[in-house]
């Protein structure tokens, strides 16, 4: 097999580097750097959902009032918040890989404060620490995987690995309803700490992005980076790759420092799609977790169900939405972003707005129309951790992924407030009538988007 280095003849650019990446077909190459990359992620959705499961016992251990649990739920959305921000410039700065590895870190190493908190204030800082690590990963991971991937399939690609997200979050579900229990809440925690080993795998198996590296100018470290990605490739497949097509987009050779790269996003050619991304960002995960994160304590306080069934009936909605996860990673390249976008809001609202009108007056109801409410939105969200990277040029995706991210904490943040003032007031009904609304809002705001379907990234977003 020959380099396909030497098929270009040529000095690298952005724009043959490019070409030489979009002939790359998905391989096992891929698959084993999406698991790295995947199991980093999985465990970060473990840890963002553990508080949900564990809050009950806390409340009980600490004798917490409403105000105290809320502030447990959101401790975590606002180091997340942070850390989606701080991300961004990172991993636009100093690369994807590396803040990868970074918050990776932080996160283990407040998994393990978090099993030996010895009181609520402790628990509450490391909290915050855990989410700087998590809201650090999550856009970042998904930017740098849609970066390896060719147009034709991307969709598909991107939204198999987000499916260890929900994922993550199922195991965390089921392992918590088995050991909160039985082991107590402190144990679920320690369990966060086992990706510790990832930071090894991911020095010796994970490239840096191609794509980010060229955008920076360093075309030369882009060139090694792709050799190596295309002799793994190769030996994966067994043939030689395809000689690259006439480069059908031409790439910007300039690269840009921060404050160009803020300034395009905010006040350039891209505020449209960054107020957009802002906007879907915060309405899915104010629905989201607005109905997730209270849902054990509403069937425990609201209801009278005893905490093994309140765990158990949460664990519908965490298994539906893992479902509803797959269908969207089945579809979206064939029906596109926005319908997948604009179909699962829209049904949630519909199942939220119903529970409403309904009164949600017994568990059965609650517990049947959440599990269909989680079914769609789920959908909608990891579509999003898709979506939002493709409307960014390289030189700002991470930055201006992160941006929304940090809506979306926003909308963590508030959601679960919104939901407490509901129970504290004794009025669910309200709850799931704004939660349905906030859903529609999302809805209208899918239709204004660009489909991005089957098209290189430099052409969406040059």
């Amino acid at each position: 097999m020959t380099s396909a280095r030497h098929s270009i003849g040529a000095e690298p650019t952005a724009t043959t580097l490019m070409a030489r990446l979009e002939r790359i077909p998905h391989s096992r190459w891929h698959v084993k750097v999406r698991l790295i990359i995947g199991v980093v992620t999985f465990f970060e959705a473990f840890d963002q959902l553990l508080v949900a499961y564990t809050l009950p016992s806390i409340r009980q251990e600490w004798a917490l009032g409403t105000g105290q649990m809320t502030l447990a739920v959101t401790a975590g959305s606002v180091g997340m918040l942070v850390g989606a921000l701080v991300s961004g410039w990172s991993a636009d700065t100093l690369g994807r890989v590396r803040t990868i590895r970074i918050a990776l870190l932080l996160t283990v190493v407040a998994s393990i404060g978090l099993f030996l908190s010895p009181s609520f204030g402790v628990f509450v800082l490391l909290r915050f620490v855990q989410g700087l690590g998590i809201g650090g990963e999550v856009p970042v991971a998904a930017a740098y995987i849609g970066e390896l991937a060719r147009a034709h399939g991307r969709g598909r690609f991107v939204l198999l690995y987000e499916l260890v997200f929900p994922a993550g979050t199922l195991f965390a579900a089921l392992l918590a309803t088995w050991m909160v229990p039985s082991l107590g809440w402190r144990s679920v925690y320690l369990v966060g700490a086992i990706p510790v080993v990832m930071l090894i795998l991911i020095r010796r198996n994970v490239p840096e992005s191609p794509r980010w590296l060229a955008a920076r100018g360093r075309y030369a470290e882009a060139d090694v980076e792709l050799v190596r990605i295309e002799q793994a490739v190769e030996r994966s497949t067994r043939s030689p790759l395809p000689a690259p097509a006439a480069a059908a987009v031409t790439v910007s050779e300039a690269p840009a420092g921060t404050s160009e790269r803020l300034r395009e996003l905010v006040l350039g050619r891209y505020r449209g799609r960054l107020v957009l991304v802002c906007g879907l960002w915060f309405t899915a995960f104010f629905v989201n977790y607005g109905l997730t994160s209270w849902l054990p304590t509403i069937y425990t306080g609201t209801y009278g169900v005893p905490l093994g069934t309140a765990l158990q009936l949460s664990l519908l909605a965490t298994a539906a939405g893992f479902c509803g996860c797959v269908l969207a990673a089945l579809g979206v390249d064939r029906i596109g972003r926005r319908a997948v976008l604009f179909t699962g809001m829209l049904l949630a609202s519909a199942a939220l707005v119903l529970l409403a009108v309904l009164g949600a007056t017994d568990v059965g109801q609650v517990a049947l129309l959440t599990t269909v409410a989680a079914l769609f939105s789920f959908a909608a969200n990891i579509t999003l951790y898709l979506y939002s990277p493709e409307l960014f040029p390289t030189r700002s995706r991470a930055l201006g992924t992160s941006i929304g991210a940090a809506f979306n904490r926003i909308g963590v943040i508030l959601g679960p407030i919104v939901v407490a003032a509901a129970v504290v007031g004794g009025s669910l009904t309200t709850a799931f009538a704004v939660l349905g609304g906030v859903a529609a809002v999302g809805a209208v705001l899918a239709l204004f988007g660009p489909e991005t379907r089957n098209r290189q990234l430099e052409e969406v977003s040059p």
